[in-house]
């Protein structure tokens, strides 16, 4: 059995952006962290309105906040994913989706995390549930770090999960926005985990499994 998740707002509600910013601010620079913050504040307010699109807006920060880190090599990179993690990503997890990967692993499942984010920032928190990773990919130049090629996300990241995994479709996936509508498609039992209004109407519409704490949806 192949189950797969997706990472952001599925497996946790934290940010790889304000956790590699709270590694510069305590490793670094506390100016250079605060002018970036003040930098990003107005396209923030923006894409909370919806004026832009929020996941395309995340999806852009997380790629320039690579910037900000000096002298970069995969050693560095591996403590800027480890602290942004440590102190944002797992401290926001969602308990009861990871639990419901843990229990897939338990029964004798390959689980994977598949996200558009950089696979320093997924690598630590997926060890932290024993699953495989297939994240977005990045490259090293004279003292950068920058994602190498497209992010895998929407039609890519199901691209990938199947290409690298041999198969044609896979029998669990969990995503929380519509732009997983890819990924769940191609499994025989899609989960549409605490999701946005577009994505819950379609999960209705095609009588998709829906995971979210009840009481808070009221």
């Amino acid at each position: 059995m192949i189950v797969i998740s997706d990472m952001m707002g599925t497996l946790t509600t934290g940010s790889p952006v304000i956790g590699l910013v709270d590694w510069i601010r305590h490793n670094q620079s506390k100016t250079q962290a605060q002018l970036y913050m003040l930098s990003i504040g107005p396209s923030y307010f923006l894409a909370k309105l919806g004026v832009m699109d929020w996941q395309k807006w995340a999806q852009g920060v997380m790629i320039n906040s690579l910037g900000l880190i000096r002298e970069a090599t995969p050693e560095k990179m591996k403590l800027v994913g480890e602290w942004a993690v440590e102190h944002n990503l797992w401290h926001k997890r969602r308990e009861d989706v990871i639990s419901r990967l843990i229990n897939h692993k338990t029964h004798g499942a390959q689980v994977y995390i598949a996200s558009s984010v950089v696979e320093p920032f997924i690598e630590p928190f997926a060890r932290r549930i024993g699953v495989q990773t297939i994240g977005s990919a990045v490259e090293y130049k004279n003292g950068r770090v920058r994602v190498a090629g497209d992010l895998v996300a929407q039609e890519r990241k199901i691209g990938e999960v199947l290409s690298r995994l041999g198969v044609e479709r896979v029998d669990f996936a969990y995503g929380d926005t519509i732009q997983d509508v890819p990924l769940l498609e191609h499994a025989a039992h899609p989960v549409a985990v605490y999701p946005d209004d577009r994505l819950r109407a379609h999960a209705l519409k095609r009588s998709w499994e829906i995971l979210e704490d009840r009481q808070a949806a009221k």
